[in-house]
């Protein structure tokens, strides 16, 4: 017993977050992922032949803590015998979450696993758990901490990559999320008995250069990010700044889930399952940290036995534009591959929630495409990077 597959999948609409309430801000985490059980059940999941609930959230504190995952199954009325289990690997959680439940499936320890990740930014913000490494200074020194748009900003001058290119790859990031073709594998959000979203938000279709030039740098202006950045050995960081709040993530609530299992699952689901995963890796970096993703994707590539080239599919979160610019560069990976769908920059970026996104958004251009490998790879703050490949069962 050493496979895992993925029987389905499904996600949530992305929400923009905004001062005042976005559209998602009524809807608690545990409701948002309890929704997709429900979809889930509905496709065909039988909720008592689960064997565990694994969900990824990167801010685990207040209505995302104590346990998000089993609260999230018991609202949605599953069976008391379910249990729910919460990772928390920043950005990554999602990701690792659906990597934790496939690893317990080929081991033969499960059956039968939901994971995936969920994040109420509007409910629960960024930092709200005030961690240690970003509140306090001191430790920042010792560690060389440096917040992961600094990071970003350096990484791009590193490689080279000029504000000109990261306002040109949002704007096709936003034209192709406006362009981009619905799925069913989206499960339109409810309140009160109505849809309240239906579809992803934040793409313009209207999007343009001329725009996004005109727009000031998020952190240029302060002298004492070039402090900070400082902290990162044989780094420099590139006067008055690089990006913007346009080729940054937006931030957006939003939920992920897939149906994991083992052969096994074949019977109990009386359906084939829809993709392998082949590879998996988490890698950590120093200098410069948005390179994670570069590391972990090759680690990941290796472990499938596949290379670049025999890629299909590349979804790689846009933690920052340079994230992907610097991906495609590395790995030798033409444009048309990646993110097909557009990606964080214009449909926002719900932290644990993303990786699992990603993943379904990867399954469903595969099955477009009719196409066999794709590889998802994010990045998180501390120099934390995840990647999964998946081959599409023919």
């Amino acid at each position: 017993m050493s496979e895992a597959f993925v029987y389905d999948a499904v996600r949530s609409p992305r929400g923009r977050v905004r001062k005042g309430g976005g559209t998602l801000a009524e809807v608690p985490p545990y409701e948002l992922f309890g929704q997709l059980l429900n979809g889930l059940e509905v496709r065909g999941c039988p909720p008592a032949a689960v064997d565990d609930l694994i969900v990824g959230v990167s801010t685990p504190v207040g209505e995302q803590g104590g346990d998000v995952g089993r609260a999230a199954l018991l609202w949605a009325g599953w069976p008391d015998s379910v249990p729910g289990a919460v990772v928390s690997r920043l950005c990554c959680s999602g990701l690792d979450a659906v990597e934790a439940g496939a690893a317990r499936v080929a081991a033969g320890f499960a059956d039968l696993v939901v994971a995936g990740g969920v994040e109420s930014m509007s409910r629960v913000p960024m930092l709200a758990d005030r961690p240690g490494i970003a509140v306090d200074a001191g430790l920042g020194e010792r560690t060389g901490f440096v917040t992961i748009g600094v990071s970003a900003d350096v990484t791009a001058a590193e490689y080279g990559i000029t504000r000109a290119e990261l306002d040109a790859f949002a704007v096709r990031s936003h034209r192709k999320a406006s362009a981009a073709v619905g799925s069913g594998s989206v499960v339109p959000v409810h309140k009160g008995g109505s849809v309240v979203l239906a579809a992803d938000e934040g793409a313009r279709a209207d999007a343009c250069v001329s725009a996004f030039a005109g727009l000031p740098t998020l952190f240029g202006a302060d002298p004492s990010w070039e402090r900070v950045a400082r902290r990162l050995p044989g780094s420099a960081f590139p006067v008055g700044g690089l990006h913007t709040i346009a080729t940054a993530p937006q931030l957006a609530d939003g939920a992920s889930a897939l149906l994991l299992g083992n052969r096994r699952a074949e019977h109990l689901l009386g359906r084939a399952p829809v993709a392998r995963i082949v590879g998996t890796a988490q890698t950590a970096v120093r200098s410069p940290l948005l390179t994670a993703p570069v590391s972990a994707a090759r680690v990941a590539l290796q472990r499938a036995g596949i290379s670049a080239r025999d890629l299909d599919v590349v979804e790689v979160n846009e933690s920052f534009a340079v994230t992907p610019l610097a991906l495609m560069r590395e790995l030798g990976l033409d444009e048309a591959r990646v993110n097909p769908s557009g990606g964080a920059v214009a449909v926002g970026h719900p932290l644990g929630a993303t990786g699992g996104i990603l993943l379904t958004q990867a399954l469903d251009e595969l099955r477009r495409r009719d196409g066999e490998h794709a590889l998802v790879a994010i990045p998180a703050a501390l120099g934390l990077g995840s990647a999964m490949v998946v081959r599409r069962m023919s």
